[in-house]
């Protein structure tokens, strides 16, 4: 299970979402926070307008869009609640449904205003607990619209909005062309709202507490806490929550502060990027895009000095062209042959124009693909030849700058 990290004092490290009791029980969070006010579609709409809410699945887009997007349909939508959480460095979402699984229930009957469907999607192994609470609910009188769980397979392309809905459809969880938007037509020709679970447990809060509240924290253009899952070379790896702008440095010292002197941080997780271990960086959009990263879906993965950036980078790629839907040319042939490329580098097996070729590569399959499986893949691999630039030099010369390297 993973754990959620208190806040160190003084610290810009906060918890909402993950405040209170930590039990999941449907007493202990009526207890805390009281029933959802009635609301109609509109003002849920205006709320998350107001507030400033956007997506955290890691594409950070504004949820008051894609719920205008499935209003103006015209038609009963499917709302899916995506806990897939296929990214193997994220646990967020997993806390979340473990310790707060009554507020993302809450958020999806609110994003659900008008539907005939609310699906839960999470992995299987998640199901048990979470059908006992629904039952729970519906008993209650809490839910108007009546939620279904689907099972999300273990895989990193299955939490794709898209995969999920071709999930909850019955097909096979891998994403889908982009010719018709997913809030137009998805299962059963239905407008298909797809939400994270963290996105919708923030709705449920700014329903309860309002917009001012929720962008009491955060910064004025990125308002809002966000989950963090925080691991690597860390004393105590776990979620943290904290307002957007909080510095890295209160992030690593909120999961017991380092181990040991670090190289770099990857923030974003494994379609993120790789940026300096610098303490006073805001973790931020406008802060992060500078190098080539965001927050993403919250993942921070430190990275000592004694290990290698350039291997821990292939050893990420290979991961991500083994996790590949195998749909379209970028996948199939593009990120197998990039993830080969950067392992002879990481392995000191030079050759000349190895550097050019990793760049040339992640940029050919670069906005080529039937989803952002392989953007998000070249943006990594591009973001460690950057970051790791001095140890390129020096696996080209065949040395290795790790201290903890053979040589």
């Amino acid at each position: 299970m993973t754990s959620v990290v208190e806040a160190p004092p003084g610290s810009r490290v906060q918890l909402r979402l993950l405040a209170g009791t930590h039990d999941g029980r449907l007493d202990s969070h009526l207890a805390q926070h009281g029933r959802l006010p009635v609301l109609d579609a509109a003002q849920v709409i205006g709320l998350a307008r107001d507030a400033g809410l956007t997506g955290r699945g890691g594409a950070g887009f504004p949820v008051w869009r894609k719920l205008s997007a499935v209003a103006a349909a015209g038609r009963p939508p499917v709302v899916i609640a995506n806990g897939a959480e296929g990214e193997p460095a994220s646990g967020k979402d997993r806390a979340l449904l473990t310790y707060a699984p009554n507020l993302v229930l809450d958020g999806l009957q609110l994003a659900a205003l008008g539907a005939q469907s609310a699906v839960l999607y999470v992995p299987a192994a998640a199901h048990r607990p979470l059908q006992t609470l629904i039952d729970a609910r519906r008993r209650a009188g809490l839910d108007r619209v009546p939620v279904r769980l689907v099972a999300a397979p273990d895989a990193f392309v299955a939490g794709e909005e898209t995969a999920a809905a071709a999930a909850v459809a019955g097909r096979g969880a891998v994403p889908a062309d982009k010719l018709v938007r997913i809030t137009e037509s998805g299962p059963g020709g239905s407008p298909t709202l797809v939400q994270n679970v963290e996105t919708l447990a923030h709705l449920a809060m700014i329903a309860r507490y309002g917009p001012g509240w929720f962008r009491a924290a955060g910064t004025a253009d990125e308002p809002g806490t966000f989950l963090a899952t925080i691991s690597g070379a860390v004393a105590s790896p776990g979620v943290v929550e904290a307002g957007y702008g909080v510095a890295l440095g209160d992030l690593i010292s909120a999961a017991g502060g380092a181990t040991s002197a670090l190289s770099a941080v990857l923030v974003g997780g494994y379609h993120g990027g790789w940026v300096p271990a610098a303490a006073a960086l805001p973790v931020s959009r406008a802060a992060l895009t500078a190098y080539g990263a965001s927050p993403g879906a919250g993942v921070i993965v430190a990275l000592p000095r004694h290990a290698c950036g350039l291997m821990e980078t292939a050893r990420i790629a290979g991961y991500l062209a083994d996790q590949a839907a195998g749909q379209c040319g970028p996948c199939v042939n593009g990120l197998p042959r990039l993830a080969s490329t950067l392992t002879d580098l990481a392995h000191r097996r030079a050759r000349p124009g190895l550097p050019a070729e990793v760049d040339r590569l992640a940029r050919l399959v670069t906005g080529r693909g039937a989803c952002r499986h392989p953007d998000g893949t070249a943006r990594l691999i591009l973001s460690a030849m950057h970051a790791f630039e001095p140890d390129v030099a020096a696996h080209l010369a065949g040395r290795c700058l790790a201290a903890g390297a053979s040589r």
